[in-house]
């Protein structure tokens, strides 16, 4: 085939408050780093997934291509936010290709948008049907309109966009490579980004239950501005246990922010538990063993813990690097490892070959 033979494509991925692009060589044992790197965008550049100042990105882009000697031009990026819909459905046995001809009317009944105004692609889900001449098929469909603003700030930064996935599914390829996935096992992996929290529940190595929570990191941002009163860029830094420095920086009592910190990780390990409830009422043989974070914010002092006391299931901070050979002669191991959690995504996504649909 020949995905298999294609060439390793550059993992650009755009998240709400920064870029960050990962380059792999495939080796024997499995892969190497060869690039990795991020930039921040202004505050307010993608808002909900909605590319808001399409300019800063392409500078952002171009800039962080530039400072990391980018060659590489074909590039994988993915999507994510409430312009997509991935949903688990169940439909009569029938082959590939019917499938592929009848999804448009089928998937109709599940999306709320026009039809006309989406991407739809079809996975079948393990085998050909059961007894009751039912098959699980995982839809997913993305706004065009959406998909175009990516690829054209893409386009216009000089590289070529070639495979436009879903953050859930370059989180699920990243932690593929990385983890074992134990045979009957159902986890979740749940990316904490910086306005959006996407939860995904897989079961047997597939996706069983998603979902989308429009919260994420910049509620800690927002709400350490608000309450004492400093600016964006020195909540950034309190947030994830910075000091801000300066003259006014004695005024910031660490106690205050610890409160405010936890207070936040309260609610968003509140959201995530009741997404988690929803999905073990619907399918209540299922037993989630573990959480796997990542995300930027899963970063945040003490995050982890209080998910996994309030969910009370055990919860890790993914390392997309973990089974990535990367020379300590070109990456720093301590830097690797300051940026592994909010890396998931543009790993997953280098993962992909030229030629993949």
């Amino acid at each position: 085939m020949a995905m298999k033979k294609g060439k390793n494509l550059l993992g650009l991925n755009i998240g709400s408050s920064s870029v960050k692009i990962a380059e792999l060589k495939p080796t024997k044992k499995g892969f190497q780093l060869i690039n990795f790197g991020k930039i921040s965008l202004p505050s307010e550049a993608i808002v909900d997934g909605a590319l808001m100042n399409a300019s800063a990105i392409v500078d952002a882009i171009t800039e962080l291509a530039n400072s990391r000697k980018i060659k590489i031009k074909d590039v994988a990026t993915s999507i994510s936010g409430h312009s997509v819909i991935i949903k688990k459905i169940s439909l009569p046995t029938m082959s590939a290709e019917e499938l592929e001809e009848s999804i448009g009317w089928e998937a109709e009944q599940y999306i709320p948008f026009d039809i006309n105004d989406v991407n739809v692609d079809v996975q079948i889900l393990g085998g050909q049907g059961d007894e009751s001449g039912q098959m699980d098929v995982l839809l997913v469909a993305a706004k065009k309109d959406m998909i175009n603003d990516y690829t054209s700030v893409i386009k216009e930064a000089g590289f070529n966009p070639c495979v436009v996935d879903v953050d859930a599914f370059a989180i699920q390829n990243m932690f593929e490579i990385n983890y074992d996935l134990v045979p009957g096992e159902t986890l979740v992996l749940c990316d904490i980004g910086a306005s959006n929290i996407n939860i995904n529940v897989l079961k047997n190595g597939t996706t069983a239950f998603t979902r989308d929570i429009a919260i994420g990191g910049n509620q800690y941002t927002e709400e350490i501005q608000k309450q004492i009163n400093v600016s964006y860029e020195e909540a950034e830094a309190l947030k994830i246990g910075g000091d801000v420095g300066g003259a006014d920086s004695e005024a910031v009592v660490p106690q205050e922010v610890e409160g405010i910190i936890s207070s936040v990780s309260a609610n968003l390990a509140n959201d995530i538990q009741r997404s988690l409830d929803f999905y073990s009422a619907t399918s209540t043989e299922d037993q989630i063993s573990k959480i796997y974070i990542c995300g930027g914010s899963s970063k945040v002092p003490g995050l982890s813990k209080v998910i996994e006391e309030k969910v009370g299931i055990p919860v890790e901070i993914l390392d997309p690097f973990r089974r990535i050979e990367a020379s300590e002669k070109n990456f720093d191991p301590a830097y690797l490892r300051q940026e592994a959690p909010g890396a998931a995504v543009a790993i997953g996504l280098a993962l992909r070959k030229l030629g993949d649909k």
